[in-house]
């Protein structure tokens, strides 16, 4: 039998709160069209994910993977930092 591979899902946003202890809070944002009216609407979701070295920083963009349950909210791992914010 062969064996089937699960891909995890990755998301790119950036990193709003770092105040929590080896946890970081990701905005990621996306545009959806509207029914009626054509307009284009920004939507955003918040996902916690674990950042095990603290190396994050508000205004971070980073890209966040899909991993088990860490804890009651935590369900994504930081994969890697793309931009640092500038300070």
């Amino acid at each position: 039998m062969s064996e089937i591979k699960k891909i995890k899902k990755t998301r790119t946003g950036t990193v709003v709160s770092n105040s929590m202890e080896k946890s970081i809070v990701v905005r990621v944002e996306r545009k959806v069209r509207h029914k009626l009216y054509g307009k284009f609407i920004k939507k955003s979701v918040k996902y916690l994910a674990d950042d095990p070295e603290n190396n994050c920083n508000i205004g971070d963009i980073v890209k966040i993977e899909e991993c088990r349950p860490l804890s009651k909210k935590k369900r994504w791992r930081l994969r890697d930092i793309i931009r640092e914010a500038v300070v």
